[in-house]
């Protein structure tokens, strides 16, 4: 039963433990809107960390998302991929469909411009993929790759599969796809790309983009770097250490190994876009039925403290996670 004076959410209670806590929920005042929660989605690399409680202490600050309650490592309430319908607010928002980077929770209540709406053409559990989406739309921002480029995405989780295919879409571009699961092939072939097992692959690509989360991941991006090409490191490890194998030809190649991170716009576009015009075209691309390919399940809300637990023990080839709400 829906109590109108409180919500519920999702609460990493203590590092590998989850719970589903209630807390007041007080109605929306002017500039406010009340939002009901029809899914979320799992970012699975990013919130596995946080649920198993591996952040790192200098990383306290720079990983707390926005409407994120409680502090690292627990209990925190912590997600970023809400999509809702608002129920109470000034009478423009009322009743559209809208995305929030709001944690697991069902009814919540935000600042009106801390939501966006969400593109009629985008249905409720593709739109749950904007927050990664707007990380891979960063990430090429910074990647800055060119027409006519050969590239490599090594790591076909979701931000790989996100940014191989906004790649494979500019003109000239051969992208392949890089994991060592070979059901991944199919997935690679479905976004425009090729595919190769990481035994496989070969090459001197012109841009490699790594997204494995792996050491192992890592190392093979870098062999397949070509001369002076850009290796573009997305992957968050978190409080794990990582050796890059920087002898061999990593200097003979004049490598260029470089980080991206969603919390700041790319420098090249810093000038003329927020944070609100880039999720917005996040929003935008979602629009191609492709991306229904990076979901691979759904689960209830009462059901989550479970799945995430399952989820980071043991992920199964599994992608997005859509969280269902009603």
């Amino acid at each position: 039963m829906t109590d109108a004076g409180s919500a519920r959410a999702f609460w990493v209670a203590a590092p590998g433990r989850g719970e589903l806590r209630r807390a007041p929920l007080a109605p929306p005042r002017p500039g406010e809107v009340l939002v009901r929660a029809i899914a979320s989605g799992i970012s699975r690399g990013t919130e596995s960390l946080v649920f198993a409680g591996r952040v790192p202490k200098s990383q306290y600050h720079a990983m707390r998302c926005p409407f994120q309650q409680g502090d690292f490592p627990a209990p925190v309430k912590y997600g970023y991929a809400s999509v809702g319908v608002v129920e109470e607010g000034a009478a423009e928002w009322r009743g559209r469909r809208v995305f929030c980077l709001y944690p697991h929770q069902d009814r919540y209540v935000v600042p009106a411009d801390a939501v966006l709406p969400i593109p009629d053409a985008v249905p409720d559990a593709r739109a749950v993929l904007a927050a990664n989406m707007e990380t891979a739309v960063n990430g090429l921002w910074d990647a800055a790759p060119r027409l006519g480029d050969s590239i490599a995405a090594v790591g076909a989780g979701v931000v790989g599969g996100l940014m191989a295919a906004l790649a494979a879409r500019l003109p000239g571009a051969a992208v392949t796809l890089v994991d060592i699961d070979p059901a991944r092939a199919a997935l690679a072939a479905a976004l425009g790309c090729r595919f190769a097992l990481p035994e496989n692959a070969s090459g001197e690509f012109d841009l490699v983009i790594h997204a494995s989360g792996s050491a192992a991941g890592l190392a093979t991006a870098l062999r397949l770097a070509g001369f002076e090409a850009t290796v573009l490191e997305m992957s968050w490890y978190g409080d794990a250490s990582v050796a890059a194998p920087l002898g061999e030809a990593f200097h003979a190649k004049r490598l260029v190994l470089r980080a991206s991170q969603v919390g700041a716009v790319a420098t090249a576009q810093r000038a003329r876009w927020s944070h609100r015009r880039r999720l917005a075209l996040a929003l935008d691309l979602l629009a191609d039925p492709v991306f229904d390919q990076l979901i691979t399940g759904e689960n209830r809300f009462d059901d989550l403290p479970r799945v995430m637990a399952r989820l980071a023990s043991d992920p199964a080839g599994a992608l997005c996670q859509v969280v269902r709400y009603g």
